[in-house]
């Protein structure tokens, strides 16, 4: 497995990633939102930095203690989870779509570090499961504000 190829891929989806949220953030009206999408655009900032900083190390060089990724998340926290109240959730009805999107995004890019994981070892395993780790927290949290929305999409009466 060539492990070069591997970052640079690794580092294209984060920088899509990244673009993606960062348009988002702008388009979008509601405050909660834009700065969900904030905040998940400054965390791909730091898959980004990651990746590179593993792609600019020689892997002779390359030790466990290289930049390790924070072990909790925004998207993780209770906390942010109790920012979405009724008005957010609401608010984001029009949004479903791009909701969707985002979760599929970080779907693909948790599948694609766990098999990078399996399929290799020592400091890049470590790397890719580390970053498989956070992107199935921004996973979650897109699915179930997804699910959230999208439920209370079915439950408005006709007209909104």
């Amino acid at each position: 497995m060539n492990l070069q190829k591997i970052y640079e891929y690794a580092l294209q989806r984060e920088e899509e990633g990244y673009q993606f949220f960062k348009r988002n953030a702008e388009e979008a009206s509601h405050g909660a939102a834009i700065e969900i999408f904030e905040k998940l655009a400054n965390e791909e900032l730091k898959h980004i930095q990651y990746i590179k900083e593993l792609i600019n190390t020689p892997e002779e060089e390359a030790g466990p203690t290289n930049t390790p990724l924070e072990k909790d998340s925004w998207f993780e926290d209770r906390a942010g989870r109790e920012l979405l109240d009724q008005s957010l959730i609401e608010s984001m009805i029009p949004d479903i779509a791009v909701l969707r999107t985002a979760y599929l995004i970080e779907h693909d890019l948790s599948e694609f570090y766990e098999m990078a994981a399996k399929n290799s070892s020592g400091v890049a395993q470590l790397a890719f499961s580390q970053l498989a780790a956070w992107e199935r927290g921004h996973e979650a949290f897109f699915k179930e504000l997804h699910d959230r929305i999208f439920q209370e999409y079915t439950e408005m009466p006709w007209g909104g």
